[in-house]
């Protein structure tokens, strides 16, 4: 078994596609008035697969805050930080959990105040979390 993706319910999904466009996902396509509303598919450029399918229904909007973050991988924060900064999203000041200069996460909140991590992991680092990171 493996995670496809995750439905994330938004108010207005226009101010939505915006945001998350300028974060740098793409529109793979759209079900259009599904028993959850309608609903976009997008996923990032280093995506194989849809991550993500924004949720939509105008009479049922978003109930509370049931996700906790979602994480995005990127290959340098400062970079990333720059790009998002000039396409006018705010980012929090990075910070390392193991205080190097490698290994960065950072902070932006979409929206519907949705909490959206991004990580720089250090060189040779998996591409996600593994095992490994839970010993020590």
């Amino acid at each position: 078994m493996r995670t496809l993706h995750f439905g994330l319910r938004v108010t207005d999904l226009d101010r939505s596609l915006e945001f998350y466009t300028a974060v740098g996902y793409r529109v793979l396509g759209t079900v259009p008035e599904t028993a959850f509303g309608s609903l976009t598919m997008i996923q990032l450029p280093g995506d194989d697969f849809v991550t993500i399918e924004l949720v939509h229904h105008p009479a049922q909007p978003p109930a509370g805050q049931n996700l906790n973050h979602l994480v995005i991988q990127v290959e340098s924060m400062a970079d990333t930080i720059a790009t998002l900064s000039a396409r006018g999203i705010d980012v929090e000041e990075p910070t390392s959990p193991d205080q190097t200069a490698d290994f960065l996460t950072a902070w932006m909140t979409d929206p519907d105040g949705n909490r959206i991590e991004l990580v720089q992991w250090p060189p040779g680092h998996a591409d996600g979390i593994t095992e490994a990171d839970m010993q020590g």
